[in-house]
């Protein structure tokens, strides 16, 4: 086995790598495949119009289909608004929540009521851009003939991204939605860079603010390594155990709770949730003061959930916290780790099995998600409030750059079980063939 070549060795993790590569290879080609019936003259003296808002982030979400106005220009974000629903509704409806205790059967169907929300909402969604789009007067043609070809290819693309997204998480490796974030992000960082040296030659930014928000950016990379990294551990203790004449000691160890048990979702969450009515407000807004009450409206809350105004800012924030604390509820619960602890022998010293260290544990996790949370909330304002001192595209967040670490992170810690996997079982293989050899 220990002459083995590398490539039959680790058939299975090269496998997943190809899989893994070829899927966003295809995420990136359907990025340029444009949508039918637009007007891309008056589709780029809209996105000049229309800099620093929340297009950005859209666009940034989309791996700058949006601003290619391809059939992924919606990209995966119904299906995470979708999720943030059906995981909301969880928790408060008992037959849902029943669901979620069955297993595997019930994750199925909850995935089933996901997709059907993620159709409904993509169809919605791409209806308001479709009236959007027409009444910017980026389209060749209006009514009926442009709207189903639109709708229906920006529906197909959402829809083929959700399931892309599934069989890179089943075949490939890593969490296969944050992968298509991932790549989207790193896809658009040079156009990003470019445009900031074309900021400095037109003289709207400085070398100096870039160079500062270099700097700050290497800060923020390390300060998400070490956060993401760390951990409380909580010791816990095995009682003495004796089967028939054997008696096993007391055995020590410790139950590892990190300080951002969430990651990268409520970034994520929260601003997917923000876009919804900034994007109706985008598209269906008017300033044009003979437009109607509604339009004007909606113009007028598109310019306050802009990044970077005070309203955005507060709401992002709070919608930051309240995620973190939901989405680790949704992934650790002490009530349950205190009994599944109390069934298997273990104690927290100095703790009463059961109730008591519920109570201990959720203390401690309350403490550590609101170190997390604050954490999160600092990473992703803190750019948005800088870059008007230095004129930094808004692109270049913190959200973006939390995303991309997080991944990396996952993506590393990913393949490193997939490794050690494969190595278990040649060993186990190589054990087998020793206790029976052929002959």
């Amino acid at each position: 086995m220990k002459g083995q070549p590398f490539h039959v060795k680790y058939r299975e993790i090269i496998r997943r790598l190809m899989f893994l590569v070829g899927a966003l290879v295809v995420f990136r080609l359907g990025a340029h495949i444009p949508l039918p019936g637009i007007d891309n003259v008056a589709l780029e003296r809209f996105f000049n119009a229309n800099q620093g808002t929340f297009l950005g982030l859209f666009n940034m979400f989309s791996g700058g289909a949006l601003e290619r106005m391809s059939i992924l220009a919606l990209g995966i974000m119904p299906y995470i608004s979708a999720s943030i629903i059906v995981q909301l509704m969880s928790s408060v409806v008992p037959s849902l929540e029943a669901l979620k205790k069955e297993g595997e059967q019930g994750k199925r169907k909850i995935n089933q009521y996901t997709r059907y929300g993620t159709l409904f909402l993509a169809i919605v969604q791409g209806i308001g851009m479709c009236a959007g789009l027409i009444s910017q007067g980026i389209t060749f043609t209006s009514g009926l003939a442009f709207y189903i070809p639109a709708l229906t290819s920006l529906v197909a693309g959402t829809m083929f991204l959700m399931w892309l997204g599934e069989q890179i998480t089943e075949r490939g490796v890593g969490n296969g939605i944050s992968m298509i974030i991932f790549a989207g992000i790193v896809a658009g960082l040079p156009s990003m860079v470019i445009q900031s040296f074309t900021l400095v030659e037109n003289g709207q930014s400085s070398l100096i603010g870039i160079a500062i928000f270099g700097l700050l950016s290497l800060a923020v990379l390390a300060a998400i390594v070490f956060i993401e990294k760390a951990q409380r551990r909580i010791p816990v203790n095995y009682a003495q155990k004796q089967q028939g004449r054997r008696v096993f000691t007391a055995q020590q160890t410790h139950l590892p709770l990190k300080i951002n048990m969430a990651g990268v979702i409520p970034a994520i969450f929260a601003s997917s949730l923000l876009l919804f009515p900034a994007s109706l407000g985008q598209w269906l807004g008017s300033a044009d003061p003979s437009a109607g009450i509604v339009k004007r409206s909606l113009q007028d809350l598109a310019l306050v959930l802009s990044p970077g105004q005070p309203l955005y800012l507060v709401l992002f924030g709070a919608l930051i916290i309240f995620f973190c604390y939901f989405y680790t509820a949704l992934v650790f619960s002490p009530k349950e780790v205190s009994e599944n602890l109390k069934r298997s022998g273990a104690y927290v010293p100095g703790i009463r099995p059961g109730e008591q260290t519920a109570r201990y544990l959720d203390h401690i996790l309350s403490r550590l998600t609101f170190i997390g949370a604050i954490y999160i909330t600092v990473i992703c304002l803190m750019p948005m409030v800088l870059q008007s001192s230095f004129g930094i595209p808004f692109h270049l967040g913190g959200t973006s750059l939390l995303i991309v670490v997080v991944v990396v992170m996952d993506f590393m810690a990913q393949l490193q079980a997939h490794l050690t996997s494969r190595q278990y079982d040649n060993q186990t293989l190589m054990s087998k063939t020793t206790a029976h050899p052929k002959g």
